[in-house]
């Protein structure tokens, strides 16, 4: 039997959890992201770079043991939701993820971020027109996960639409992207590369990248890695070998005439965590 999720058991279930799983992502870095941020201070050979490394393992320990978001940019709401066949996807499905959106704003709590583009008026509970953003999908468990994205990283983000006979430069403009950037995304930086698709999907491709875990990378992820390090930002941008910690790439097919390349810029504080919604009886 179909279900909707404006019942109210339903509603409340898709709301919390949201809220847990937004809570979860805040305070808690994945231990993919830690461990990579820990292989990267073993092998940093800059002592200024090794102290910032340190100062961030310090900070992501620190956060889990005080509950406290890892972050003061908590970031703005992305959530994808994968939606079983027996879950209808109404307007409720979004209502319900905007107010587990709202409870987490009030319980972790976390910073209001989210504003009208022109007044800059601030709706004080990260919610607002197109906010959370919303990604539902079609899978076999009605599933939330989260992606809180800050601001500092997402504004140095780049799309560029190539020539096909470009292919062979998406490494440089990738790598051209970071050194662009320079310090500001808080580096050592997390790369989310959309090729192919069209001028929107590649950027949600790149973005969807950063859900991937980082700790392998194929052959062509890699060398794009190695060429963004060896740029020597490093963290926090004060130099040293570590500007990325990894690369991860989504490709889709594209029009014959186009080569639509996005780069989503990530910060080390790589935030992502998911939840399965209990479905009432």
């Amino acid at each position: 039997m179909m279900r909707d999720p404006g019942d109210p058991a339903l509603f409340a279930a898709i709301a919390r959890a949201t809220r847990d799983a937004l809570a979860e992502a805040e305070v808690n870095l994945p231990r993919d992201v830690i461990a990579a941020l820990e292989q990267a201070r073993s092998r940093e050979r800059n002592p200024v770079a090794r102290g910032e490394l340190d100062q961030i393992l310090a900070n992501v320990a620190l956060a889990a043991e005080r509950n406290a978001p890892l972050c003061q940019d908590t970031g703005v709401p992305v959530v994808y939701v994968t939606l079983p066949p027996e879950i209808a996807c109404t307007f409720s499905l979004y209502r319900a993820v905007e107010e587990g959106v709202r409870r987490a704003t009030r319980e972790v709590p976390l910073r209001p971020n989210v504003v009208d583009p022109l007044t800059r008026k601030n709706t004080g509970d990260n919610t607002g027109p197109g906010i959370p953003a919303v990604h539902v999908r079609p899978g076999n468990e009605f599933r939330i996960t989260v992606l809180p994205k800050g601001a500092g990283a997402e504004n140095v983000s780049r799309l560029g639409m190539l020539l096909p006979t470009e292919a062979g430069t998406i490494p440089r403009f990738v790598t051209e992207t970071v050194l662009l950037a320079g310090g500001r995304p808080c580096p050592p930086v997390i790369l989310g590369v959309g090729i192919g698709g069209t001028f929107d999907g590649a950027a949600a491709l790149a973005k969807e990248a950063l859900l991937l875990p980082i700790d392998s990378m194929d052959q062509y992820e890699q060398a794009i890695c190695d060429a963004v390090n060896t740029l020597g930002i490093g963290p926090m941008g004060l130099g040293g070998d570590t500007t990325a910690l990894a690369v991860k790439v989504r490709r889709s097919a594209c029009h014959t005439a186009s080569l639509p390349v996005a780069v989503n810029v990530q910060c080390w504080a790589a935030r992502r965590a998911s939840r399965v919604v209990e479905v009432p009886p």
